[in-house]
């Protein structure tokens, strides 16, 4: 008779090994429903090996400070991802600020439109675990150079990931613009205001200013005039690796954004000078990621098509 031989039981295979091991949260922490969504990903990422910290406001507009509460220059010198749980505003104002670190940032989706925050909420535990370990699709983004001059000296300087925007002030009047790229005279431009966005911002505010999408692959910048006196100044796309100035001719109350997030008033004779910012974000994406299904997903492309 043979002896029966019970069979090995089965084993799964074991898990990668890690590629982001201390991993920091930043939240929009003011959403109804935020610390608990914040407080779940934190355990999650516990639970598959992480360390995990919260970003500074973070932490303390929500409480959770057992997971350590990080500034953001120490977000940059300890750890090795960034998830950033919102929607695309909470993106812009911290990717500024991580970019010079090269720390790679991964974006969870709480908010509307989401472009650059892609990972749906109901869905970051399925998407995160394979990313976590190695397996994701990453996705370099240009930052804008800002500086605002004042009789030769320099006033102001920021960072932009979406665009610069020079606005006419609340008087029903347009703002004269003088713009040279590289030192060469383009126009002087009449104006409630002017753009200038990278192709990630090319589907923010240009976009509704007649502007064109820009592939982030793309090494320019868009210039839109909004509501141009003269109709037949259009949007044009500038090459990233040159210098736009922008000097404030005439009109009251003008002022200068970035982002939409800081801003600065202007005064005639002010110049705003953009360049490509020497650092770039690091996008990371599920493997399979694609910008195109992005602009069809949020701008509703091919819908009613059988």
């Amino acid at each position: 008779m043979i002896p029966h031989t019970p069979p090995h039981p089965a084993t799964s295979a074991p898990a990668a090994p890690l590629r982001f091991k201390h991993v920091a949260i930043v939240g929009k922490y003011q959403a109804l429903g935020s610390r608990d969504a914040l407080d779940g990903i934190a355990h999650f990422l516990h639970d598959e090996g992480c360390d995990v910290a919260m970003e500074r406001d973070t932490a303390h507009n929500t409480g959770l400070m057992q997971y350590g509460a990080l500034g953001v220059e120490e977000i940059g010198a300890r750890c090795d991802l960034a998830l950033v749980v919102g929607g695309d505003g909470t993106m812009l104002g911290i990717a500024r600020q991580l970019a010079r670190f090269g720390t790679p940032l991964v974006g969870i989706n709480q908010g509307r439109l989401g472009f650059i925050t892609d990972v749906p909420y109901g869905e970051y535990a399925d998407k995160l675990r394979p990313m976590l370990r190695g397996t994701f699709d990453e996705d370099r983004r240009a930052l804008i150079e800002a500086s605002v001059w004042r009789d030769e000296r320099c006033v102001f300087k920021a960072t932009a990931l979406n665009d610069v925007v020079v606005n006419r002030g609340p008087a029903a009047s347009m703002i004269e613009l003088r713009v040279a790229v590289d030192g060469r005279f383009v126009a002087n431009q009449r104006a409630d205001g002017l753009i200038i966005a990278s192709p990630t911002g090319s589907t923010a505010y240009a976009l509704s200013a007649g502007g064109p999408m820009l592939h982030p692959a793309i090494a320019g910048w868009v210039m839109a005039p909004i509501a141009p006196h003269t109709l037949s100044n259009r949007p044009i796309v500038l090459p990233s690796d040159g210098e736009i100035s922008v000097e404030l001719v005439a009109g009251k109350d003008a002022s200068a954004n970035f982002d939409m997030q800081t801003f600065t008033e202007l005064t005639h004779g002010d110049r705003i000078i953009v360049k490509r910012s020497p650092h770039q974000l690091r996008l990371l994406h599920p493997t399979g990621w694609s910008y195109f299904d992005t602009l069809r997903k949020k701008l509703h492309w091919n819908e009613g098509v059988a």
